[in-house]
């Protein structure tokens, strides 16, 4: 077993001596300077009203269309516009779409609970926690030891059945993105089960309504066998798709060795991997394609990342640290060839 297997692509030495931890505060003030940081409420505005939209629409079409296999089809449409709630959801935990904390939060709760049952409290306490220190098995819930090996030291001692997952994870990863939004959403229910607070009765009844109303709408507009099909193909691509936009931005990224520290700059450049495109690619990664920027600057609205990329490429450069920009094609074969290697090894 060895540590370049475990940790893959370790930074050079220079670029860690190179940039000192006051090297951020140029940045920021260059971002801020821009006006990068001010909130775009017209632009959330339109986002969210054409969701909503769009979803009502589906709605429609789905009522219009009756009891029939037909519905299938609509299944698609409804799997990206339940991505898109969750894009948003995303941007209100950071707290990009508005100034108060309440107003991001019920957000959240709406996009995230009501519309596509997921606890919205629940991901936003594990995404923190990931980007506090990303990439770091010690402290990041994201590669963490759990289904997937993220280094050689957790694949290593699994035996039987979890050792053969690990073997062929490179394999497996896509298909078990299939089951990603029932992951989340059981994920979400055991979280309220375990957690207390004032705020887990909101949250419970909401993801109530939302599995209650569900269920319900499906049964009114098609068959049971077909509400079960459609069910199966709606959650199927809606984690395909969460899991497509998720997966490049720190599989197969330099991992901090065990009580390695690095400041903020080199933590969150150095763990993190651009995908590289236009319009399209920005709408269908929901601004995550540009990685890097938000994990310097995470409560920057969506729409100003691709105006800071410039200024934050200019500035690795600048200081001497890695600044990964890779095609998507690119970022999946080298998140799958990390798979295989630590499960493997």
């Amino acid at each position: 077993m060895t540590s370049t297997l475990a940790r893959p692509a370790s930074p050079a030495p220079s670029a860690l001596r190179a940039a000192a931890p006051s090297a951020f505060a140029p940045l920021v003030r260059t971002v801020t300077d821009h006006g990068l940081l001010l909130r775009r409420y017209r632009q959330y505005a339109v986002m969210i009203g054409v969701n909503l939209a769009l979803l009502a629409a589906t709605a429609a079409a789905m009522i219009a269309v009756g009891p029939s296999w037909w519905q299938l089809a609509l299944a698609v449409p409804l799997a990206v516009l339940s991505a898109r709630s969750g894009f948003i959801g995303h941007d209100a935990g950071h707290k990009q779409i508005a100034r108060s904390h309440r107003a991001n939060r019920l957000l959240g709760l709406f996009h995230g609970n009501l519309l596509i049952g997921m606890s919205h409290g629940w991901w936003v306490s594990k995404h923190s926690r990931h980007h506090a220190h990303p990439n770091d098995v010690e402290r990041d819930p994201d590669v963490g030891n759990g289904v997937l090996a993220w280094t050689s030291e957790q694949a290593v001692g699994r035996r039987g059945l979890a050792r053969w997952f690990a073997r062929h994870q490179h394999v497996t990863f896509f298909p078990l993105l299939l089951l990603e939004a029932l992951n989340l959403k059981a994920s979400s229910w055991l979280d309220l089960r375990a957690r207390r607070g004032s705020g887990v009765l909101v949250e419970t009844t909401l993801l109530v309504a939302h599995t209650v109303g569900y269920v319900a709408f499906l049964l009114a507009v098609m068959t049971p066998g077909q509400a079960i099909a459609f069910a199966a193909v709606h959650h199927a691509l809606f984690g395909l798709h969460l899991g497509c936009a998720f997966a490049p931005n720190h599989k197969g990224m330099p991992m901090p060795a065990p009580g390695e520290r690095w400041n903020h700059l080199q933590r969150q450049v150095i763990t993190s991997r651009n995908v590289r495109g236009g319009a399209v690619t920005d709408w269908l990664l929901g601004g995550l394609n540009y990685q890097i920027e938000h994990h310097l600057f995470p409560s920057m609205p969506r729409q100003a990342l691709r105006s800071a990329q410039p200024l934050v490429r200019e500035h690795c450069l600048a200081v001497g640290l890695p600044y990964t920009e890779e095609s998507a094609l690119d970022s999946y074969r080298h998140a799958l060839g990390h798979l295989r290697d630590v499960g493997t090894d």
